[in-house]
């Protein structure tokens, strides 16, 4: 059923080729595999817009492997290498010397081609990769706010055109930012794995306006324990997401009436994150918090019905 349902997509973005319907489908892959919650509101969306979705998500994960899952062993410089083969793949197959030899330049370089997306949106993001082989924290706001510009709000703008938009420069504000608020949702929800690879994601700065560092994160984390002033800074963390989710909402009305019952759910289901965040008092150190199943099929259930009748309605 998975491969009738991805053949279907495909057939439905017109993607013909044999090479470039494997690359398309090892995306999709990455995407089921490590992005549930994406994945499931990209079901959402029309067929012939998921393959793009898939193939640009599946870059960014693959480039997001190579920092985190190379191997324990693989040093700093053998990290930088792989990136750099991956950049050097992708600008040679965007110039037309190679259609890409890795399933996932294959894939995203047809996708932009196809989209007309800015080629100059992936430069920043690698840019924040190859920080994250040697950067182990952020000291300031700003700091955080540049890499959070290449890892996450690029992603916005790269996607942008794929959901379609009236108003595209209008838009991107709104794309770029709900980019930001899903990865800052992410560094708080997995503030305790990033602290075992040797990186902090939260700005030291307003950790330390909470009399929290780095060696308190941890001394919680050894001890599986949350400390007040770290609660009082994550929940100072969270409000401060929420504030960026709330600058992203006013964008989804503004996509094509077909995009926006995904982007609505993603939202919903990630702006959940923080809700269970709060819900388990802050206790991300030693635990992971996930939106339950029954949320979210609560979520994805009515949002799927809408997505279907916009589509049918005369």
């Amino acid at each position: 059923m998975r491969a009738q349902s991805a053949a279907a997509e495909l057939d439905a973005a017109g993607i013909t080729d044999p090479a470039l319907r494997r690359a398309y489908a090892e995306c999709r892959a990455l995407n089921a595999r490590h992005g549930r919650t994406y994945f499931l509101a990209t079901r959402l969306l029309t067929p012939d817009r998921r393959p793009a979705i898939h193939a640009l998500y599946g870059f960014a994960r693959h480039a997001d492997e190579i920092v985190d899952d190379l191997g324990a062993g693989a040093s700093t410089e053998e990290r930088e290498a792989v990136l750099d083969e991956l950049g050097l793949d992708l600008v040679s197959a965007f110039a037309g010397d190679d259609p890409g030899t890795q399933p996932v330049v294959t894939a995203v370089v047809d996708t932009v081609r196809r989209h007309g997306i800015d080629q100059r949106l992936f430069s920043p993001f690698l840019t924040s990769m190859r920080m994250d082989t040697h950067v182990t924290g952020y000291a300031t706001t700003e700091e955080l706010d540049t890499y959070v510009h290449g890892s996450a709000a690029v992603i916005g703008l790269q996607v942008l055109p794929v959901l379609g938009s009236a108003a595209p420069a209008e838009a991107a504000p709104h794309a770029a930012a709900l980019g930001v608020a899903f990865q800052m949702t992410n560094f708080l929800r997995d503030v305790g794995e990033d602290l075992d690879r040797g990186r902090v994601y939260l700005p030291a700065d307003e950790l330390a306006a909470f009399g929290v560092d780095r060696e308190l994160l941890v001394w919680c984390r050894a001890r599986r324990t949350t400390e007040p002033r770290v609660r009082r800074a994550l929940a100072h963390l969270v409000a401060r997401t929420r504030a960026v989710y709330r600058r992203a909402e006013p964008g989804i009305a503004m996509l094509a009436a077909e995009s926006r019952d995904c982007v609505r759910c993603a939202s919903t289901l990630y702006g959940g994150i923080l809700d269970e965040i709060a819900a388990a008092g802050y206790e991300v150190l030693h635990r992971r918090v996930k939106v339950p199943q029954r949320r979210r099929l609560a979520v994805a259930g009515p949002a799927l019905a809408h997505a279907v009748w916009t589509r049918h309605r005369p």
